[in-house]
C-alpha cells in the first residue's frame, strides 16, 4: 500500500479513500471503506479516457458483465458510476497474493492444490459463460488466493458471446502465453467459451510446473508457439497432464467444457454439492503460501490512516506525459497485426486503448491490493532449454528455482526472490535479447548463459549496465573478470582441468611416468590439459605426449608409442566420447592395465557403450559434483518437487543462488539494491554451497579458486560412479 497524494479526493461514492493499492497511465486503485465499514478496491478511470466514447462503453460492459455474474469464486462488485466524469468500480478487496506472486515466490503448488485451484476457477468459469459472458483473460495475475480459495478477478476485457467487438479486427487481446490460438490470431468470431478454457490450462500448467507452457521471451515468439507448437508439459505431474493437455487442444471444439474441468478435478472428499472440501477450507494452500494470505488478511485490519503528501510544484523538466516503461523490442511490431494489449510472456498486460481495469497489475505479479509485502528481488535465468544443452539447461534452472522457493519457504527472510526464465537456446541473438529483457527490467543479477556462444552475446549487454553475470557451467577464454567485471564463474576453470588427474597421479595411484594421448581434434581444451601435465608432471615424475591426427580413427599407433615409453597412466586430452572409446579399446588391446583417466567431457552413455569393457575403471576430473550426493535434502527436494533425480550442475545452481541472496543480504535486503551493487561484492568471502566452497581470488580477476573445486568419477558397470572432490579421494 502506498499513501494517498495531494491529488487523491478524500472520498468517492460515498466511500472513504485510505490508501493506493495501484496507479497506471489510465487510473488509479484505491483501497477504500464503505459507510458500512467494509473494506473495498476502487478502481477509476482517469477524465481523458473516460471522454473516449468507445472506451465509457468499454467500461459500461465491463460492469454490466461483472454485475450480472455470481458465483463463490467470483469477487462481486459492490457499487460502481459508469457515468461521473472520471468512472469508477468498486469490488470486494481481497488481500491475499495473485497466483504469478505464489508460484514465482514459492515454486510449484502441490498436485492437490492444483485440483483445488482448477476446479473452483472452472466452477467460476462455468458461472460466467452461464451468464453468456466471456472473460478473455483467464491468468495468473488474475487470480487471486484467499485463505478459502481462489478469486478470478478482472473482466476488463471480457464481452458477452456474440456483441459486437470495441477493438479492431486485428487486433491481438489478451496476454501472451495465456491466449487460445484463435486469441493469438485475432480470429474474433471463433473466439468463446472455450478460449476461456485454454486459458484455463494454461495457469494449470503453470501452477502445477512453475513454467510456462508455451515459453518465455518476445511477444512474438510466445504467439507463435502458442499456435504452432505444442505446449511443453515435461513438469507437469503426470495425473494432471492429460486434462491440462485436453484443455490445450488447438482445435477449440476438442476442448472440455469448463464444468468438465470442474468435475475432472474435483477430489473425491470434495463435497459434490458445494465443490468446497468438507472442514478444510484453510489448507488447500501449502504452509508457507497459508502464512502469507493470513498475514496479509491480518494487515487488511490494520489499514493506515490517510495521510496527504504536501503539492509537489511542476518544474520545467517536468514530463508532458507519464508514459509506460519502454523496451528495445516495443520499436518494432511483433507481428503484422496490431497489438492491443500485450506485455510480455511474463507479464501482466498493460491496456492500451482498451481493457478498463488491465493495468492494474501492469507490475510483475499484481498482488490485487495486498499491502505491506516484503521486498522482491528477481533474479534472471537464461540457458538453453530446448537445443542440444537442454538437459544442462534444464537441471540448472531446477536448481535455481528450488533455491528460490527454499528461501522463501525460510523464517524470518527479510526479502522474497523470484526467478524469471529465458530460453535462449545457446544462440547468440536470443541470448543478447534475453540480456536487453533482463537489464531493462533492472534485475538483481543473472544467472547467465549455458553455453559460451551465449554468454559472450550476453556479456557486454551486462557489463554495460553493470549487472552481474553468474556463470555455473560455461568457461573460455574470452569469458574474463579482466573484460568483464560483472563476471562471476561458480565452476572451476577449464585450464585447471588437469588438477584432478595429477592430484589423483600424486595422491591416490602415485606413478612416475605418465603418457598423454593427445588427440588434436579436442584444439585449444586438449593443448591446455597436455601443457599442465608437461609443465606439472604427476608425483613430480615425467610425462610424455603421443599425439593423433584429428582426422584418423586409429589411436593404436600412439598406445603402442606410450607403452614404449614405459607409461604408469595413460590420460586421455580429448573431448568426444567417441573418440575416447576408440582409444580405451586400443589400450585394452595392448593389454595395458594401468590407471586410464579423461576429462568431464567424455562421460556420455556413448562411451559406455562403445567401449565396453575397455572403458571399465576409467577416472574422469569434473568441474561438477554428483548431484544426488550433495545433500539428502536436496535430493529428496528436488525428486519430490520434479518427480527425478537432480542432474549435473543442478547443486552448483543452487549455489548460485545462494551466493547472490547472501549479497543480497549483506546489503540489507531493502528494495532500492542497485545490480551494480551486487555485482560489486559478490566476490567478497567465502560462501559454502551444497556442491563445493565459493571463494575468490583477488587482485582484480575475481575468479573462483581451484583448490578444492574439482571432483573424480570412476566408470563402473554401466554407471559414472562418484568418487568424491579430488582432495579428499583415498
Amino acid at each position: 500500500m502506498l499513501p494517498l497524494t495531494a491529488d487523491d479526493p478524500e472520498d468517492i461514492g460515498g466511500h472513504r479513500l485510505l490508501a493506493r493499492l495501484g496507479a497506471g497511465g489510465m487510473g488509479v486503485v484505491h483501497l477504500a471503506r464503505t459507510a458500512g465499514g467494509a473494506l473495498v478496491a476502487l478502481k477509476t478511470i482517469r477524465a481523458e479516457h473516460a471522454a473516449d466514447p468507445a472506451f465509457r462503453t468499454r467500461f459500461r460492459r465491463e460492469v454490466t458483465a461483472v454485475r450480472g455474474l455470481t458465483g463463490h469464486w467470483l469477487v462481486p462488485v459492490v457499487a460502481a458510476d459508469t457515468e461521473a466524469r472520471e468512472p469508477w468500480l468498486a469490488t470486494e478487496f481481497i488481500p491475499g497474493p495473485s497466483l504469478v506472486e505464489a508460484v514465482d515466490g514459492f515454486g510449484a503448488l502441490p498436485v492437490a492444490a492444483v485440483r483445488t485451484l482448477g476446479s473452483r476457477l472452472a466452477e467460476a468459469l462455468t458461472a460466467v459463460h452461464a451468464a453468456g459472458v466471456v472473460h478473455r483473460d483467464v491468468k495468473p495475475g488474475n487470480v487471486l488466493l484467499a485463505l478459502d480459495g481462489p478469486r478470478l478477478i478482472d473482466f476488463g476485457i471480457a464481452h458477452a458471446a456474440g456483441a459486437t467487438a470495441l477493438t479492431a479486427p486485428d487486433a491481438v487481446v489478451g496476454t501472451p502465453g495465456f491466449l487460445a490460438p484463435e486469441q493469438a490470431q485475432a480470429r474474433a468470431g471463433e473466439v468463446g467459451p472455450a478460449s476461456d478454457v485454454f486459458s484455463l490450462g494454461c495457469v494449470l500448467a503453470y501452477a502445477a510446473s512453475g513454467r510456462r507452457p508455451f515459453g518465455t521471451g518476445y511477444a512474438a515468439g510466445v504467439l507463435f508457439r502458442t499456435v504452432h507448437e505444442e505446449p511443453d508439459l515435461a513438469d507437469v505431474p503426470g495425473e494432471l497432464r492429460a486434462l491440462i493437455g485436453a484443455c490445450l487442444a488447438k482445435d477449440p471444439t476438442k476442448r472440455p467444457t469448463a464444468a468438465e474441468v470442474a468435475a475432472a478435478l474435483r477430489d473425491p472428499r470434495v463435497s459434490l454439492a458445494r465443490g468446497i472440501p468438507e472442514a478444510r477450507n484453510e489448507q488447500w494452500l501449502p504452509p508457507a503460501l497459508l502464512r502469507m494470505v493470513a498475514e496479509r488478511s491480518a494487515r487488511a485490519l490494520d489499514v493506515p490512516t490517510p495521510r496527504r503528501r504536501p503539492p509537489r510544484q511542476p518544474t520545467d523538466d517536468d514530463p508532458a506525459t507519464d508514459p509506460a516503461p519502454s523496451h528495445p523490442q516495443d520499436a518494432r511490431p511483433a507481428t503484422r497485426r496490431r497489438v492491443l494489449l500485450m506485455g510480455s510472456a511474463a507479464a501482466s498486460v498493460v491496456a492500451v486503448g482498451g481493457g478498463v481495469t488491465a493495468y492494474l497489475t501492469a507490475g510483475r505479479g499484481g498482488t490485487g491490493g495486498s499491502g505491506g509485502a516484503l521486498p522482491v528481488h528477481t533474479l534472471g535465468f537464461q540457458a538453453d532449454l530446448s537445443g542440444k544443452n537442454k538437459a544442462d539447461g534444464v537441471a540448472q534452472e531446477r536448481g535455481a528455482r528450488l533455491a528460490v522457493e527454499q528461501h522463501n519457504a525460510r523464517a524470518g527472510i527479510t526479502f522474497r526472490l523470484a526467478l524469471d526464465t529465458v530460453d535462449d537456446r545457446g544462440e547468440a541473438a536470443r541470448a543478447k535479447q534475453a540480456a536487453r529483457r533482463f537489464t531493462g527490467a533492472k534485475v538483481s543479477a543473472v544467472l547467465a548463459p549455458g553455453t559460451a556462444n551465449a554468454a559472450l552475446a550476453a556479456g557486454p549487454l551486462y557489463q554495460d549496465t553493470r549487472t552481474a553475470m553468474v556463470l555455473i557451467s560455461v568457461n573460455d577464454d574470452g569469458l574474463t573478470a579482466s573484460n568483464l567485471s560483472i563476471l562471476r564463474a561458480t565452476r572451476g576453470p577449464e585450464s585447471y582441468l588437469a588438477l584432478p588427474l595429477t592430484s589423483y597421479l600424486t595422491d591416490v595411484r602415485p606413478v612416475d611416468r605418465t603418457a598423454v594421448i593427445d588427440d588434436q581434434a579436442a584444439g585449444r581444451t586438449g593443448s591446455a590439459l597436455i601443457n599442465r601435465f608437461s609443465e606439472e608432471p604427476p608425483h613430480e615424475g615425467t610425462t610424455s605426449v603421443h599425439p593423433v591426427a584429428a582426422d584418423s580413427d586409429d589411436f593404436a599407433p600412439a598406445v603402442r608409442a606410450a607403452l614404449a615409453a614405459k607409461a604408469q597412466a595413460v590420460v586421455f586430452s580429448g573431448t568426444s566420447p567417441e573418440r575416447a572409446a576408440r582409444c580405451a579399446r586400443a589400450l585394452a588391446d595392448a593389454g595395458f592395465t594401468g590407471p586410464r583417466l579423461g576429462t568431464w567431457h567424455i562421460m556420455n552413455p556413448a562411451f559406455l557403450q562403445q567401449a565396453g569393457a575397455a572403458g571399465q575403471d576409467w577416472l574422469f576430473g569434473t568441474p561438477f559434483t554428483d548431484p544426488g550426493s550433495v545433500s539428502r535434502t536436496f535430493r529428496t527436494a528436488y525428486r519430490a518437487r520434479y518427480g527425478t533425480a537432480p542432474g549435473h550442475w543442478s547443486p552448483e545452481a543452487y549455489d548460485a543462488v545462494g551466493l547472490i541472496t547472501r549479497t543480497l543480504e549483506r546489503l540489507g535486503g531493502t528494495a532500492d539494491i542497485e545490480p551494480a551493487a551486487v555485482a560489486q561484492r559478490l566476490f567478497e568471502g567465502t560462501y559454502q554451497g551444497l556442491a563445493k566452497t565459493l571463494r575468490f581470488t583477488t587482485g582484480g580477476t575475481n575468479a573462483l579458486e581451484p583448490d578444492g573445486s574439482y571432483f573424480l568419477f570412476q566408470t563402473k558397470g554401466n554407471a559414472f560412479r562418484f568418487l568424491g572432490r579430488d582432495d579428499q579421494v583415498k
